[in-house]
C-alpha cells in the first residue's frame, strides 16, 4: 500500500521538522536540516551529501547552486554546534504519539549493534572488528542502538558510536577525528545501559528489555537493568552458570548447556511465536527456575527440531505470571532490530555518511533517526491494523 505525497503530507513534514529543530537556535541550521532530511527521504540510492545536494538542487545544471547546497549540508553536520539529544527526543516522541493514537503501547525495547563497512583508518571508531552486518571481522565502524517497539511498529530511539580501545588509547588520533577528550572507552553493554537510562529519564516507555548474549551474558548489564526496575529477556552463552531450583538431579551451580542435557525430552514443548511470510516460526522450549547470583529468574532453553542439542539459552526476569509461550513471543521480538537496520540503511542512508568527524557522524545519525521516525508516523497514519498483508516494502512512499 502506497500513496502519493501532496500538500497535506508535505505540510506534516514541514511541521515535523519545525518541531524537532526547535532546539537549533540558528535559522540557517534549521533550513539546512530541512534540506538534508528531504534528501534522506527522497529517491536515490546514495544518501551521502554530494548526491543529495544534486537531487535537492532546483536546477541540476546550476553548478554554483548545487555547490552552495553541498556546502550548507557540510556545515550542518560537520561544523554546526547543535545538540543531538533534544532533536532525537522530539523525533522519538513524534513517532510515539502516532503509536499511541493507534491504540498501541511500547511492549519491548531492543539493544543491539550494527556495523558500517569502511575503507581507510581515519573515520572515528573504524577498526578491524567483528560485525554481524558482514558476518565476519572487517574494517568497519560499530554502533550500539536502542529500538522501542509496539505490537506492530518499531522505532529507532537512539544510537551511539563504539570506540575500540585502540582508538581511546590514542588521543592524537581521537583529536584528529574531533572526538572530545572526555570521551573514553566504554564497552558496548555500558553504552547500551546508559542509553536505556537516558531514555527512561526522558520519559520514553521501554517495556521489556531484549538483548542477545553479547549483552545478556554480562552480569553488570543485568544488574543495571534490575537497578533501573526494568524487566528483561536476554540471551546468554551456553557456558553461563546457574543454580537450578527444585531439580533433584543437580545441586549447586552448573553450566546451562549441561543443565539442558539433564532435562527429560518431555520438558521441551513446541511453541509457535509468529507466522512468517513462508511458514510459521516454531521451535521447542524448556523452562526452568534458576538462581543467578542473588536473583531468581527463568531460564529458557531452545532446542529446534533437527538439532542434536539445544542451541539457545536466555534469562527472563519479568514480574507476574508468564506462560512459556508468552515468554517466547516476547523474547523473539529481537528480530525487529534487524528490520530497523535494513530499513534505515537501505532506505534512509544511515550508513552512507562519508565524513571523518565525530560530530558529523552523530549529526548524520540524528537526521537519519528523525527521518525514520517521520516515516513510522506516516506508515501508522495510512496502514490500519486490520489491513491484511500490509507490509513496509516501500517505507519512503509516504514521503517521496
Amino acid at each position: 500500500m502506497t500513496y502519493e505525497a501532496g500538500t497535506p503530507e508535505l505540510a506534516r513534514l514541514d511541521g515535523y521538522i519545525e518541531r524537532v529543530t526547535g532546539s537549533l537556535r540558528d535559522c540557517r541550521s534549521r533550513a539546512s536540516f530541512a534540506t538534508y532530511a528531504h534528501g534522506l527521504l527522497s529517491d536515490g540510492e546514495r544518501k551521502s551529501m554530494e548526491p543529495m545536494a544534486a537531487r535537492m538542487c532546483v536546477d541540476p545544471d546550476d553548478d554554483r547552486a548545487m555547490q552552495r547546497g553541498h556546502d550548507r549540508m557540510i556545515n550542518l553536520v560537520s561544523r554546526a554546534e547543535w545538540e543531538d539529544a533534544p532533536v532525537r527526543r522530539e523525533a522519538v516522541g513524534y513517532a510515539l504519539d502516532a503509536i499511541r493514537a493507534r491504540g498501541e503501547a511500547v511492549e519491548v525495547c531492543i539493544v543491539d549493534d550494527t556495523g558500517f563497512l569502511k575503507q581507510g583508518k581515519c573515520s572515528p571508531g573504524v577498526h578491524r572488528q567483528y560485525t554481524g552486518s558482514a558476518g565476519k571481522t572487517a574494517n568497519c565502524q560499530v554502533a550500539v542502538s536502542l529500538t522501542v517497539a509496539s505490537r506492530s511498529t518499531h522505532v529507532l530511539a537512539d544510537m551511539e558510536l563504539y570506540l575500540p580501545e585502540a582508538w581511546t588509547n590514542d588521543r592524537a588520533r581521537c583529536r584528529a577525528a574531533k572526538i572530545p577528550d572526555d570521551v573514553g572507552y566504554r564497552p558496548k553493554w555500558m553504552m547500551a545501559l546508559l542509553m536505556i537510562e537516558r531514555a527512561k529519564a526522558a520519559g520514553i516507555p521501554l517495556g521489556v528489555v531484549l538483548a542477545d548474549s553479547a549483552y545478556g551474558d554480562v552480569r553488570e548489564f543485568r544488574a543495571g537493568l534490575m537497578w533501573l526496575g526494568l524487566p528483561y529477556a536476554v540471551g546468554i552463552h551456553s557456558t553461563t552458570t546457574v543454580v537450578p531450583l527444585g531439580l533433584r538431579s543437580c545441586e549447586g551451580s552448573i553450566q546451562v548447556a549441561k543443565l539442558a542435557v539433564l532435562l527429560p525430552k518431555t520438558a521441551f514443548r513446541q511453541v509457535t511465536w509468529r507466522q512468517g511470510s513462508a511458514r510459521a516460526m516454531v521451535s521447542r522450549f524448556a523452562r526452568r527456575r534458576v538462581r543467578v547470583g542473588d536473583f531468581e529468574q527463568d531460564l529458557l532453553i531452545e532446542w529446534p527440531d533437527g538439532e542434536a542439542k539445544p542451541t539457545a539459552f536466555s534469562l527472563v526476569a519479568i514480574p507476574g505470571k508468564q506462560s512459556t509461550k508468552q515468554m517466547v513471543r516476547i523474547l523473539k521480538q529481537r528480530w525487529r532490530t534487524e528490520r530497523v537496520y535494513q530499513d534505515a540503511k537501505g532506505e534512509l542512508g544511515l550508513d552512507h555518511f562519508e565524513g571523518r568527524s565525530w560530530r558529523g557522524w552523530n549529526h548524520h545519525v540524528t537526521l537519519a533517526l528523525c527521518s525514520y521516525a517521520f516515516v513510522v508516523a506516516e506508515q501508522l497514519r495510512f496502514f490500519s491494523l486490520t489491513t491484511r498483508g500490509a507490509r513496509w516494502d516501500d517505507p519512503l512512499a509516504p514521503a517521496a
